[in-house]
């Protein structure tokens, strides 16, 4: 009885055998594979940011180092440009609006929308997110019907804020916060998204512990959600930072639209610089000017990802 299993047994053993070898062949071999793969996408990446990245900024330093007048020329020039003041003002006070609506509504809209059920969930932020897809110059032309009082679906309100013209609505004044309402009906949705997936990522005992313990929903996102995402929200806020400082788009494409209004044609820094650029053909002074745009992102960025303590392990 025992003599036929035995090639059985001794096969058994051949083929265990066999796959702890070729197990082992593979833990052997995946670990080299996969960083060999990993540095190859690295090296794209690495590859890429040399040429889109460092390089322009290099050749940008150059450029603003080498003017007629010697190093600091294009800096002294930059700075003491009568249009240089008021478009970082303007810039500043866009800022201002756009960061601090952002941030607050993206926080509370996400906290709302993840106590809702996840197929409701899951359609609100598929709306929101859609306004995305017309950054740009297609955003804009779309606000230009929304701000227009004859034309807009809100035109009622409009009126009601004494706007019953299209000049009156984007007067120079008004600039700042329209632009800061584009800039959040654009990109809100993405970052929303963003955030959502940060709150899946607490884990789900933390919050079935919170209930028992008595907290509500409001407690519960003050307490416990809203620390757990403090790092996305710095991240929200260095990204947000940087693209809001290169302002363009918008106030080009509003003020070719709004002739009659008077809007600057380098109502923003970035515009300064390529009004600079194009019409003086004085790259050196625009080329200080984008570095002060980059020294200012830089200076922002480290000091929220100091104070927000973003690469902190815990």
């Amino acid at each position: 009885m025992s003599i036929p299993s035995a090639p059985a047994v001794t096969s058994g053993r051949k083929s265990a055998a066999r796959g702890g070898r070729a197990a082992g062949t593979r833990e052997q071999l995946a670990p080299g594979g996969s960083r060999s793969a990993g540095y190859f996408f690295v090296a794209l990446y690495v590859l890429l940011l040399l040429l889109l990245g460092v390089a322009p900024v290099v050749y940008a330093v150059y450029l603003a180092l080498s003017g007629s007048g010697g190093l600091t020329s294009s800096f002294t020039s930059a700075f003491s440009d009568f249009r240089f003041a008021s478009a970082f003002e303007h810039i500043l006070e866009f800022m201002v609006i756009w960061l601090v609506s952002q941030t607050f509504l993206v926080v509370a809209l996400v906290l709302m929308l993840h106590n809702l059920s996840q197929r409701v969930g899951a359609a609100f932020r598929f709306l929101f997110y859609i306004p995305g897809a017309l950054a740009g110059a297609a955003s804009v032309i779309v606000w230009l019907f929304m701000l227009d009082p004859t034309a807009s679906p809100f035109g009622f309100i409009l009126h009601w804020l004494g706007y019953a013209q299209f000049d009156n609505t984007v007067a120079p004044g008004n600039l700042p916060p329209i632009f800061a309402i584009m800039a959040f009906w654009t990109g809100a949705g993405g970052w929303i998204v963003v955030m959502y997936g940060a709150l899946n990522n607490i884990p789900h005992e933390l919050l079935e512990a919170a209930q028992i313990d008595g907290s509500n929903a409001f407690q519960t996102a003050m307490q416990i959600k809203l620390p757990l995402i403090r790092k996305w929200i710095v991240y929200m806020l260095v990204l947000s930072f940087a693209g809001g400082t290169q302002l363009f788009v918008e106030p080009t494409v509003l003020g070719s639209a709004a002739l009659g209004v008077g809007i600057s044609k380098y109502w923003s820094p970035n515009q300064l610089a390529w009004f600079i650029a194009s019409e003086y053909d004085n790259f050196n002074e625009a080329a200080a000017l984008s570095l002060v745009l980059l020294v200012l992102g830089l200076m922002v960025a480290a000091l929220l990802v100091w104070r927000g303590r973003l690469f902190e392990v815990e």
